[in-house]
């Protein structure tokens, strides 16, 4: 059954449950959805004023759950919700940047833009918008998106049928170029896979293990600690490890030059951020080493600190570039 023949025997219901689930963060086709419920009511299989009703209800409903858990949990939605997206951290503060750039009126485009679009509710949220003022941006998008897509499909519902018939005649070929998408992506994790492999060799350190060993150093040796976390933005009141320096992975060579101050013989340094595997601080590690510094990266990064009982601090004002807070 293909979409259009869903949406004409469970119009209202399909429309509803893919709206709102989209809004919760799941990739789903909503253009599609919304053109072919507006054929179906060109065609009097569904009431078209309904159609737009049944459609902004259920999405508005699904980005206000998403305002308030961005609202009530900060960045961790946001990083669960990017999870599986290829560069979780360019979703967040790439979504992020929109809101720094364009202000709160972002949520009336968000809905057209990838990426944005999944996030935008939480990031509102996130970021302390009052909920008066989401609802009133939020009902504004949805409704141009969803009006927008569906007037298309009610206008153009002959063409809208012509064209699903030819790609049903093409399954096969639509099959192929599925495939051969997953191919990619496939060839792209293997990639990624065995690029990697030239960090193996780069030294870690439990966080616990380091914890132990500074409580009981006799301080012959200096001991620098780099916050190598590969963003500029951080949520207020964030940590880093008490007296730790921040190196910015995106101006290295800028960084190694105040670092090498550090560098003599007897210095030890050892790296973190927050990342999956260590990814980031593998990374600078690596970098570093074809510079000649020598460093390590504490495994499980400032949360296996936080855990094994480490000390931390506010990470400072200037270290922070911030975002708008819509309060």
């Amino acid at each position: 059954m293909n979409l259009l023949a869903l949406v004409t025997h469970h119009g209202y219901a399909t429309t509803m449950v893919m709206m709102f689930l989209a809004a919760c963060g799941l990739p789903l086709p909503l253009s599609i959805v919304l053109l072919a419920a507006g054929a179906n009511a060109h065609h009097g299989a569904l009431n078209l004023g309904m159609v737009l009703l049944a459609a902004m209800l259920a999405s508005m409903v699904g980005d206000t759950l998403m305002y308030m858990g961005g609202r009530y949990t900060g960045w961790w939605l946001l990083a669960g919700m990017c999870r599986l997206s290829m560069n979780p951290e360019d979703c967040i503060f790439g979504s992020a940047k929109q809101f720094y750039t364009r202000g709160p009126k972002t949520l009336l485009i968000a809905k057209f833009i990838p990426g944005v679009s999944t996030v935008a509710a939480a990031l509102a949220g996130s970021l302390n918008m009052k909920l008066s003022r989401f609802l009133r941006l939020d009902i504004f998008g949805v409704a141009f998106y969803v009006t927008l897509w569906t007037l298309i499909g009610y206008m153009f519902s002959h063409l809208l049928r012509d064209i699903i018939v030819f790609i049903e005649r093409l399954g096969h070929v639509t099959a192929i170029g599925f495939t051969l998408l997953v191919i990619v992506y496939a060839g792209w994790l293997t990639y990624n896979w065995v690029h990697d492999r030239r960090f193996q060799h780069i030294e870690k350190v439990a966080a616990h293990d380091l914890f132990e060993a500074l409580r009981n150093a006799t301080h012959d040796r200096l001991v620098v600690i780099a916050d190598v976390r590969s963003h500029g933005y951080y949520d207020p009141g964030m940590q880093r490890i008490k007296n730790s320096i921040r190196v910015e992975p995106a101006r290295l060579k800028e960084e190694l030059i105040a670092l090498r101050e550090f560098m003599a013989p007897e210095c030890e340094v050892y790296l973190y951020c927050s990342c999956a595997h260590e990814a980031t601080s593998v990374r600078v590690a690596y970098m570093l080493e074809q510079a000649d510094c020598k460093t390590k990266v504490i495994q499980g990064g400032l949360r296996a600190w936080v855990k094994a009982g480490g000390p931390t601090e506010p990470v400072p004002l200037t270290d922070v570039e911030h975002l708008p807070r819509f309060d």
